[in-house]
């Protein structure tokens, strides 16, 4: 008879959500879709809110994907609009909530006063340590993939051969523009994160698709994978609650066999 493993909250948990429907509930209740990205904010702090409280680790939100620059202008002009207003407001309220932010995904693509306010919250936000907040902004987890691939293969990295480094590799931040210097001396330190911030427990997404989309595609290898049909604006502490419920009761044996009692 299987054996349900209950998975223990607050130990290295590592929950992603791919933020789905910002558009799509502006435009059922008829207001514009610039409209549904600014209620999609608002979750945003409810969420993370709830992370500090749920005793989450790390949280990564995926706020922008590199497929989004098909997107009109406008669009994607208004989405790094408000992000950059949230990192404005939010910085003193994770510093005091113990919020650590950062940033993953390319920079050199973003508009600078964006980029100027990424740089800044993460500064005033370094020393917290109560919940990891990652924002993925311009990311590819493909484009990640080969980025970590490249490294690999520079002589700078020919000791690396690891799993496990590897995945730190791709779950790495990307701080400066894509293409390797020539010169292996030359390469950008990378900070490695954390084997925690490599793996993903918990992958989230809203707004009734199923798929990942380009997310945490290494991080996620045995993540536990969850949809709902619910907006991203309307998801919030109950339903970030729900899908902890659920990941607890999930057994997850990572290519091993079930529990049997």
């Amino acid at each position: 008879m299987s054996k349900v493993v209950h998975q223990p909250l607050g130990i290295g948990l590592h929950v992603a959500i791919i933020m789905d429907g910002n558009g799509r509930w502006a435009q059922q209740r008829g207001l514009p879709r610039a409209e549904g990205h600014r209620t999609g904010v608002r979750a945003v702090r409810r969420v993370v809110e709830a992370a500090v409280q749920e005793r989450i680790d790390i949280l990564t939100l995926f706020a922008f994907s590199s497929d989004n620059w098909r997107r009109p202008t406008t669009e994607v002009g208004s989405l790094f609009e408000l992000l950059r207003e949230y990192l404005d407001r939010e910085v003193r309220r994770c510093v005091e909530g113990g919020v650590r932010l950062s940033v993953i995904g390319r920079r050199d693509r973003l508009p600078a006063p964006l980029g100027v306010a990424i740089a800044a919250a993460e500064r005033a936000t370094a020393s917290q340590a109560r919940l990891r907040l990652r924002l993925a902004v311009d990311y590819s987890s493909r484009d990640a993939i080969l980025r970590a691939a490249r490294l690999r293969a520079s002589r700078a990295l020919e000791a690396v051969a690891t799993r496990e480094v590897f995945g730190r590799l791709v779950a790495a931040p990307e701080l400066a523009p894509p293409g390797l210097p020539e010169a292996a001396g030359a390469l950008p330190a990378i900070p490695l994160p954390t084997p925690a911030e490599a793996e993903v427990d918990l992958l989230i997404r809203t707004g009734g698709e199923r798929r990942l989309s380009d997310f945490l595609l290494w991080e996620s290898a045995y993540a536990e994978l969850m949809f709902t049909d619910t907006m991203w604006p309307d998801f919030g502490p109950p339903e970030l609650g729900a899908a902890l419920r659920e990941y607890r009761r999930r057994e997850r044996r990572f290519g091993g066999l079930a529990a049997t009692g």
